[in-house]
């Protein structure tokens, strides 16, 4: 894949957006939102160093690598996701006067990551997009960087869910699990593809709206019946 050059334009306003900052925080800024827009292999280095106002050496001073800077805006962004999903776990249970808890615990897991992506103070919208954009890369490290942040809260939800559906088989739920996360990236990378075939009436930007529909999507899915072997040819 070919490295691109941000256009003049880009890169002024990135650079009048982020003057004030230090350098380290300049760097992850300019990192997170170059890497958001066209990607982690896309982007060189003296594109980022260039956007960010300083050399290599300062960005080799900071973070190590471009790689490494990846792995700290990660540890600072995916942090609180991973945190408020299994603070929400937590609460998570059954009772007369609670929602079932299949939908408690795909809420939990689901509402972090798409509201958070209008908070500022979890990377907004950037964020998620550069999230998005991890979820299907081919590239291993960028596979290990969605693992270090996210793996141990998605192996805790994937236990409570198989406790919550007992007759549903492990390894059906967690191909059900798979789903989950396809919907939810999708959805957080925001492509404007139903934006576009639906003039604007379906917006996934609004995670409060978002999670509204594909809530009972999952649960349905969920709680399908689970397929016959070979009915699927």
């Amino acid at each position: 894949m070919s490295k691109r050059t941000p256009q003049a334009g880009e890169s002024a306003e990135l650079k009048e957006e982020t003057r004030e900052l230090k350098p380290k925080e300049r760097i992850q800024a300019v990192g997170e939102r170059m890497f958001a827009e066209e990607g982690f292999e896309a982007v060189s280095v003296r594109a980022l160093t260039s956007a960010a106002q300083v050399n290599v050496a300062s960005l080799h001073y900071h973070f190590g690598s471009k790689e490494g800077l990846l792995e700290a805006i990660f540890a600072a962004r995916a942090k609180p996701i991973a945190e408020a999903r299994l603070a929400m776990l937590r609460e998570c249970r059954a009772g007369p006067d609670r929602p079932p808890l299949l939908n408690q615990l795909l809420e939990a897991f689901l509402r972090p990551a798409l509201t958070f992506g209008e908070d500022d103070r979890f990377g907004g919208s950037v964020f998620a997009r550069l999230r998005a954009r991890l979820a299907v890369a081919p590239q291993e490290f960028s596979r290990r960087v969605l693992g270090s942040a996210f793996d141990e809260s998605s192996r805790a939800f994937i236990d409570s869910l198989t406790r919550a559906l007992p007759d549903l088989p492990r390894r059906e739920l967690e191909w059900r699990f798979h789903f989950l996360l396809g919907t939810m990236v999708y959805s957080m990378a925001d492509g404007g593809r139903i934006q576009s075939i639906t003039d604007g009436a379906c917006d996934p930007s609004d995670g409060e709206e978002t999670l509204r529909h594909l809530l009972p999507f999952l649960v349905a899915g969920f709680r399908a019946d689970i397929p016959e072997p070979g009915s699927g040819s």
